[in-house]
């Protein structure tokens, strides 16, 4: 059976055990998943596959794709069911999966839409099966079927849910392909693929990976297909020779992580170097600083290149998640630590912003500038709403936050892979040897971290630990964004090694630097220790001139984390903030902001406009919080991108 050329250790091997994670998780665990099963359960998203599966009366509610919700939630609760035994929510879900189970048709089918064919319902698809690939979405949903199955499995050992994933896909395998009497069509809203690679790398099963490169290989096709259905849906032309991020970001991102699959698993050498092409194109004209992906509310798609607008960018929440899944594909294929650079400043940044604190309420999209009134939120106007008539966010956020831990580390032969930061234990086995690793930190507020190495015997391998891009002067890969300005402090990463008693320096240069990883090959004891000291400095950050939105403009980073100014600490307002290049930031704990960050303090410069239409400016305090922390105080105005002098001030 193939595989990624690196191993990633899965959630299920990783207990993130305090920390800035660990909170977010329990919220998780304690908030977001109870929440988003409440509101299952109220809008009949639950309801449909009792009555699909004949438990119950009654006519199908909600919108036709509403399955893959419920499969995502699942999905979400299988992660946390790793972190803390939990009989009755366990329970709960095996009474989901039974459900599941009732609702299927025999040959497989699951689409309780379809199944229930209540006549009052209109949906995409009604005249037969697999009659409206483009938007019916019957593929998508049991994409996330076959995802929520296989960590169901992983967590749990049961198969209830993966016997009715693999039944579904057998069906699948059998209606698609170039075959006599096969289908051939692509999903519209690609996710499928993802699901079936990994179905295949639990069961070992290569039919599932074939069809996952068959939906790929068949996109585009016009020599194959009646129908194309566009560039909104990634089809405008074949997927290996497509070079740009276009269309809806979240199709985009959950194709370009098939892509990245079968890239990986395959080897084919044109598949790796359009995933390349792609992964380029996103991260040197289209990524924002956030990390997040699709400026354009036309289509909630990728805008042109170098098209990053600020307070109408839509950056769904749900792209931000399919941009970490491509980018730790990426990571998997080709072992550089540029793709979790990418990975990390989307969690912290441009996925976190979409999930409150209290962890029940949501943003659709996540503009980096707001005016405190306009509406950009689906269904809740300038704030988080509980939940949204389409709900993808949601679900996908309760099912990514419990994911985090399966990032972290991966293996490679006699290599071990650091790549994310949170105290925690992991078990792992490197070059045939089970180690324990343990991590403490107090990441991203400091910069420390400490690795300890436990091998059950004393053994030699390889220690590969991430230095992000942030911490060695690149801002973000692709060179989009730069760093303006002098740190101030000293800015090279320091690192030392401590094995018993004995203590050696082990500098960070280029000569120990290896595709972003510090690079330690030892015989390792138990007790080891490897401590990584990361620069907290804070840093200005410029963006390309091609970028017409950031023109003049200066944005603020520490560590991993964006930050923003908010209305809410500068009387009402932030979009008439300018920040000379002159003013002097500090790092200060603030217990009265939300989550009681670290902010950065400092003054700058407010402009006011006269009477007599002119502009003058006078000194104030200056705070700027953690962007994923905007919006806890109430709708008001927000700014990630300030500018450096007055002419660039909305008054």
């Amino acid at each position: 059976m193939s595989d990624y050329p690196i191993q990633p250790i899965t959630f299920e091997k990783v207990a993130v055990t305090k920390g800035f994670w660990a909170e977010r998780l329990e919220t998780n665990r304690r908030s977001t998943l109870p929440a988003c099963l409440k509101k299952c359960e109220e809008t009949g998203r639950i309801h449909n596959f009792e009555v699909a599966g004949g438990l119950k009366d009654g006519g199908f509610q909600g919108i036709f794709f509403n399955d893959s919700d419920v499969f995502k939630i699942v999905e979400g609760a299988a992660y946390t069911l790793t972190m803390k035994p939990d009989p009755e929510l366990e329970a709960y879900v095996d009474d989901l999966i039974a459900k599941f189970a009732a609702a299927q048709e025999d040959d497989g089918y699951l689409y309780t839409a379809r199944t229930i064919g209540d006549p009052k319902y209109n949906y995409p698809g009604q005249e037969g099966r697999w009659s409206h690939c483009r938007d019916g979405h019957e593929l998508y949903n049991v994409g996330h079927m076959y995802e929520g199955a296989v960590a169901h499995y992983q967590a749990t050992g049961k198969r209830n849910f993966l016997d009715v994933a693999i039944k579904s896909a057998d069906l699948v395998c059998e209606i698609f392909g170039e075959g006599e009497g096969q289908r051939i069509d692509v999903p519209g809203h690609e996710e499928i693929e993802i699901g079936l690679v990994k179905l295949y790398r639990v069961t070992g099963d290569k039919k599932y990976l074939d069809q996952a490169n068959f939906f790929l290989e068949m996109r585009g096709r016009k020599d194959k297909r009646k129908e194309l259905y566009g560039d909104n849906r990634q089809d405008q032309q074949p997927v290996k020779d497509q070079k740009e991020a276009v269309g809806h970001a979240v199709r985009a991102g959950y194709m370009y992580a098939g892509m990245a699959d079968v890239a990986a698993l395959t080897g084919d050498r044109e598949m790796i170097d359009a995933a390349d092409g792609i992964w380029e194109n996103i991260t040197s004209k289209k990524l924002y600083i956030t990390g997040g992906v699709g400026g354009s509310r036309d289509g909630e798609a990728y805008a042109g290149n170098y098209e990053l607008p600020n307070r109408t960018a839509y950056n769904e929440t749900c792209a931000a998640i399919a941009n970490v899944l491509f980018n730790h594909r990426m990571f998997l294929l080709h072992g550089d630590a540029k793709y979790m650079d990418v990975v990390e400043r989307t969690i912290y940044n441009g996925f976190l912003s979409g999930v409150s604190l209290q962890g029940d309420t949501y943003f659709y999209p996540n503009p980096l500038s707001s005016d405190g009134r306009t509406k950009f939120n689906h269904d809740a106007g300038a704030e988080r709403s509980p939940w949204f008539g389409c709900s993808c966010c949601p679900s996908n956020i309760v099912r990514f936050v419990p994911s985090i831990p399966g990032y972290m580390y991966a293996t490679k032969d006699d290599s071990l892979y650091v790549n994310l930061f949170a105290t925690g234990i992991a078990e792992v086995e490197v070059g045939g040897q089970k180690v324990k690793l343990t991590q403490q930190t107090k990441y991203p507020w400091q910069g420390r971290i400490e690795l300890t190495i436990e091998p059950e015997a004393e053994s030699e391998f390889i220690l590969r630990v991430r230095v992000p891009g942030w911490a060695r002067g690149a801002v973000a890969p692709g060179g989009l964004y730069q760093e303006s300005g002098d740190r101030g402090q000293e800015s090279g990463p320091r690192a030392s090694l401590v094995a018993g008693c004995d203590e050696s320096n082990v500098p960070i240069d280029a000569a120990s630097l290896e595709n972003g990883y510090l690079v330690i090959k030892r015989k390792w004891a138990k007790g080891d220790t490897v401590v990584l000291d990361l620069p907290m400095d804070i840093r200005r950050v410029v963006c390309d001139e091609k970028v017409e939105a950031n023109r003049g403009r200066v944005a603020f980073e520490r560590g991993p984390l964006v930050y923003c100014a908010e209305g809410a600490d500068h009387d009402g307002h932030a979009l008439n903030l300018w920040v000379p290049d002159a003013a002097v930031l500090e790092a200060e704990q603030r217990d009265d902001l939300p989550g009681k960050p670290l902010a950065l303090q400092g003054k700058a410069q407010a402009a006011v406009r006269d009477e007599d239409g002119s502009v003058t400016s006078h000194e104030t305090d200056l705070t700027l919080i953690p962007y994923y922390a905007w919006c806890h105080r109430g709708p008001n105005e927000m700014r990630v991108w300030l500018p450096r002098d007055e002419d660039g001030v909305l008054v």
